[in-house]
């Protein structure tokens, strides 16, 4: 067992820093991807309620778009119709104006609805009709 070093305080100190600096970056990546996440949902959001109006394809077509998303990304959730439904109901219940989505276009805004994971998100925006009530 010469191979096995000895946990000495040195190496008890750093291999719990290390533990530390690993649980720091995990949750950072957490948090960036939450983010990056709720910046496409902003621009899906806005896309659909645009094509809505600017379309004439009806009520079936975020049926299609989800079964659609469905079949290419197999391996990833959020494009169930009711969860485009809240990607659309979201966008609109924050989009205030137009610095909200030049600051979203422009990747450096950190707004609040943005740090909030998605599930707390529809949540919010299932009891409220604006912002004003949210």
């Amino acid at each position: 067992m010469k191979d096995m070093i000895q946990k000495d305080q040195m190496y008890i100190h750093w291999i719990k820093d290390l533990k530390s600096k690993v649980r720091q970056i995990q949750l950072k990546a957490a948090v960036t991807v939450n983010t990056e996440l709720l910046r496409f949902y902003w621009d899906l959001g806005a896309e659909i309620a645009e094509k809505e109006k600017a379309t004439s394809w009806g009520v079936k077509f975020l049926p299609q778009l989800s079964k659609d998303l469905r079949a290419e990304f197999t391996d990833m959730r959020g494009f169930s119709l009711s969860n485009l439904k809240y990607i659309k109901q979201w966008y609109l219940v924050y989009n205030l104006s137009d610095t909200i989505s030049q600051q979203l276009v422009g990747q450096k805004a950190v707004l609040p609805f943005l740090q909030i994971p998605w599930g707390h998100n529809i949540a919010i925006i299932s009891k409220c009709n604006n912002v004003d009530e949210c």
